[in-house]
């Protein structure tokens, strides 16, 4: 599920800040090459005990992720549900607890990534 109108895409914000407001935040910054970057946020079911991870695409727009001063793009902001054993299924339903949390942890990136 790709999340519209976030408000997340295209803000811009260099790499170490965008790792602190990761931190405050509770995403982590997981895959990584030098010019791009997924920072996650992991939601649990305690219902159906099921995992949905909230992810963040960023892209260097500037340097490489080497570096703290790069500067990093977000491109896209989506929601999948983790699958046996590894990876995203992004087509199932997400039952409107989940959709809340995310868009709660979106709009609390967004306020402190803008601070």
């Amino acid at each position: 599920m790709i999340f519209e109108n976030t408000g997340l895409v295209g803000l811009k914000s260099d790499l170490a800040f965008m790792d602190e407001v990761a931190e405050k935040t509770g995403f982590v910054r997981w895959q990584w090459e030098y010019y791009r970057a997924t920072y996650e946020y992991k939601i649990e079911d305690t219902d159906t005990h099921s995992e949905y991870f909230l992810r963040m695409n960023t892209r260097a727009v500037e340097g490489k992720l080497e570096k703290p001063d790069t500067v990093l793009e977000i491109e896209a902001v989506y929601l999948g549900k983790g699958t046996f054993p590894h990876g995203l299924e992004y087509e199932t339903p997400v039952p409107s607890k989940i959709l809340n949390i995310a868009n709660k942890k979106i709009q609390q990136f967004k306020s402190t990534l803008e601070a």
